[in-house]
């Protein structure tokens, strides 16, 4: 193996909803032209919802980045997608048991059948597998619905990450992970996924959504939070082969598209430059990982006595509009609700033991 390899991973999320995102074709031909810069080897984009969207980028991109992967799933796709300057060889997409609500048709992230997209990527002689994700979105903090389903979308993901990344030299997760570094579901993550932060604790204070310098942040936003939320991340993870250190860390695209009084869309992108070289990773920041997933399983538990609850309602609502289909569509999401609930926690239960097991 090479004694040592550089790699420029770029995130955005794209903001590239049909007939809803401001600015769309302009904003994803002027994403297109930084993809094609040269600047970036690897680059993970989300809320690419248009498949046509995705193939402009991609021929865009076919000189610099020859080797693309959109991940397809849902109703509309995923929104997922990598291209990369090396080859890939191998791609799996893990769909999520929980993606929000088929009747919050508004919010519409269960249409896309979202999940984590993984591309095996071949750098010289060393194997990486370059993950991305798009977590379902906090819609609102103070009384966030959601919270159960984001928690199991990041508990699924670090444990897809840490059962598909066996013989890989180092890992990449890449995306809107839709959490902030305090908030439980990057804490698990990272905790249960053994990976670090390419963001350096000087820049962590600095947003990637809603920040003031963006065209598309609402002045209430700017006035209460100037850096905004650092939801989009960069993390990563060595093995007992190969350690990975950072070397550049930026948001490398401008405040406006060239020529025009709009930002390249709602987020920022991220950059890191990581640096692969000979000899065992350093240790991950040791993360209270136990104390996080019975805090997420009282969270889930709280969530399934709100679905025997919504049952309820479902029959209330059909016997009332003498309407059985509203009652049978309702029963059924709420079984696959209830079951992922279900499985969510007896998986966190799991590793728990394994932890306390591994102590002793």
């Amino acid at each position: 193996m090479a004694n040592e390899v550089s790699a420029s991973i770029l995130t955005l999320n794209c903001w590239g909803i049909p007939y809803v995102s401001k600015n769309r074709i302009t904003r994803m031909s002027a994403i297109a032209e930084k993809c094609a810069s040269r600047e970036y080897d690897i680059i993970c984009l989300q809320e690419v919802w248009s498949v046509e969207d995705f193939k402009v980028i991609k021929a865009k991109v076919q000189e610099i980045l020859p080797y693309s992967h959109y991940f397809y799933s849902g109703v509309v796709g995923s929104g997922v997608c990598i291209l990369s300057r090396y080859p890939i060889y191998d791609v799996m997409f893990h769909k999520w048991p929980l993606n929000g609500y088929v009747h919050k048709i508004h919010h519409g992230d269960w249409f896309g059948g979202k999940g984590v997209g993984l591309c095996k990527i071949k750098i010289l002689n060393m194997n990486i597998n370059v993950y991305t994700a798009h977590l379902h979105a906090e819609y609102n903090r103070e009384n966030d619905e959601y919270m159960a389903h984001r928690v199991l979308q990041a508990f699924d993901t670090a444990q897809f990450v840490r059962m598909t990344s066996g013989g890989a030299d180092a890992v990449i997760l890449a995306g809107d992970l839709n959490t902030e570094p305090q908030d439980l579901a990057y804490r698990i993550i990272r905790g249960v996924g053994g990976l670090m932060d390419a963001c350096p604790s000087s820049a962590s204070h600095i947003g990637t959504n809603e920040c003031a310098n963006n065209s598309y942040t609402c002045s209430k936003f700017a006035r209460t939070r100037p850096d905004g939320k650092r939801i989009d991340h960069i993390l990563y993870l060595g093995s007992k082969s190969v350690k990975v250190e950072i070397t550049n860390f930026q948001h490398p695209l401008p405040n406006r598209v060239p020529y025009k009084d709009f930002s390249y869309s709602d987020h920022e992108a991220v950059m890191a430059t990581l640096k692969f070289t000979n000899g065992e990773h350093d240790i991950s920041d040791n993360l209270d990982v136990t104390d996080s997933l019975k805090e997420a399983i009282e969270i889930c538990e709280t969530a399934l006595k709100s679905v025997q609850r919504q049952r309820f309602w479902y029959l209330l609502s059909a016997c009332i509009l003498v309407v059985p289909l509203i009652w049978s569509i309702g029963s059924l999401w709420n079984s696959v609700e209830k079951n992922a609930l279900k499985a969510g926690c007896s998986a966190m239960e799991v590793y728990i033991k394994r932890l306390t097991n591994d102590l002793h």
